[in-house]
């Protein structure tokens, strides 16, 4: 068998499924693939057109420039109080999903458990399963998607090795007061597991600031925190992310990162630099429109019918479909087929996700308004 079974057993990304149908489609709208709809911005461009007309062309650090692993001990000091030394606790990555692989390959011994809030971003699961874990599911639908304490002890046993914490969460938008964190954080102290807590979209919190994980109480030592520039600084393809942690794990993971990637694009991570210097006033710019879209999308969708809780961050709605007596699968296909309008099913995001699917309004607003005129249209001819 030329193929392995860890391989043939994985699912192709379900998000990937219905970006790859869009593909060629004309007139649709497409409120699937979990990307700003805005450029990059200027500064951060010029930083690396610049660098490509200074010649800086070549290799950098594995473990990424210093001059941008400085920036961000920089920035994660100054915004929430957490130091980490760039020469042993930081790596640059190829965004946060390579450093989720290295992590988990880092850490994981064979059948070692990792629990996994959901639902939760498509690559959690596969990732631990390829690093020879077993991921455990903690469903928290009953609890408005939050994990609580309670169901989080529930899930533990000697077997648990970490847990990836993702928050604000994709796909629900869900995030976590300092409260509500230091209680997860008591738990997974008293049981010492490690918490992989993947911050990509703490820029875009909307009702509260923003906590990050290791600046709680006695978490630093045993979380490995994530973060990069894709969402928050429009990024997605300079493909910059950064990881931060117990240096030991940091060692780990540049291992594997030396073997497999040798290092981030320098021109990328230039940018990078300069997001971090000067790409605040245009998050926030950002942060603002997608707060206003926030709250049209939520409006019209629960105005339609289709219950959905209001997030408290990143661009995403995870509205509730059992009304139109559909699953998830089917209404995305009907949806797309029908009115041209490309949302994500649910079960994307887990198997027991049949009664949602996920919209990111990571969109201009014309496009959000013509979408839920196409999703009424939609759900209407179903009630004659």
């Amino acid at each position: 068998m030329l193929i392995s079974k860890k391989v043939q057993e994985m699912q192709p990304s379900g998000i990937r499924a219905f970006f790859d149908l869009v593909l060629g489609m004309k007139d649709v709208i497409s409120l699937g693939v979990g990307e700003p709809d805005f450029v990059t911005p200027w500064a951060i461009r010029e930083a690396g057109i610049s660098s490509l007309e200074q010649g800086l062309t070549s290799y950098t650090s594995n473990k990424g420039l210093y001059k941008l692993r400085l920036s961000v001990s920089r920035y994660l000091k100054n915004r929430f109080g957490v130091e980490y030394c760039p020469d042993e606790e930081i790596l640059i990555t190829v965004g946060v999903s390579e450093a989720m692989d290295l992590c988990l390959r880092t850490i994981i011994n064979t059948n070692d458990k990792i629990l996994i809030p959901s639902p939760c971003y498509v690559s959690y699961g596969p990732l631990t399963a390829l690093a020879g874990g077993l991921p455990v599911y903690i469903d928290t639908q009953k609890d408005g998607f939050k994990l609580t304490p309670k169901n989080l002890e529930k899930h533990i046993d000697n077997k648990v090795k970490g847990i990836i914490f993702n928050y604000p969460c994709n796909p629900t938008g869900v995030s976590y007061s300092r409260k509500e964190l230091s209680e997860i954080n008591k738990i997974l102290s008293k049981h010492k597991i490690i918490c992989l807590s993947d911050e990509i979209y703490g820029d875009l919190t909307y009702d509260f600031e923003h906590v990050a994980f290791p600046s709680l109480t006695g978490a630093k030592e045993r979380t490995v925190y994530f973060n990069g520039f894709s969402k928050s600084y429009a990024m997605t393809g300079w493909r910059v992310g950064y990881v931060c942690g117990p240096k030991d794990i940091i060692a780990g993971m540049t291992k594997i990162h030396q073997y497999t990637i040798m290092c981030v694009s320098i021109t990328s991570q230039m940018a990078a630099c300069e997001a971090l210097h000067s790409g605040k006033k245009s998050v926030d710019e950002m942060k603002r429109e997608y707060r206003r879209r926030r709250e049209f999308i939520i409006d019209g969708l629960n105005d339609i019918g289709l219950t959905c809780h209001k997030p408290q961050g990143a661009f995403y709605a995870f509205p509730s479909i059992k009304k139109t007596g559909l699953n998830s699968l089917d209404f995305a296909q009907k949806l797309l087929q029908e009115e041209k309008v490309a949302v994500v099913p649910g079960t994307a995001f887990g198997d027991d996700f049949k009664d949602y699917i996920r919209i990111s309004y990571a969109s201009s607003m014309d496009n959000l308004k013509e979408a839920l005129v196409r999703i009424n249209n939609f759900i209407s001819k179903r009630k004659r």
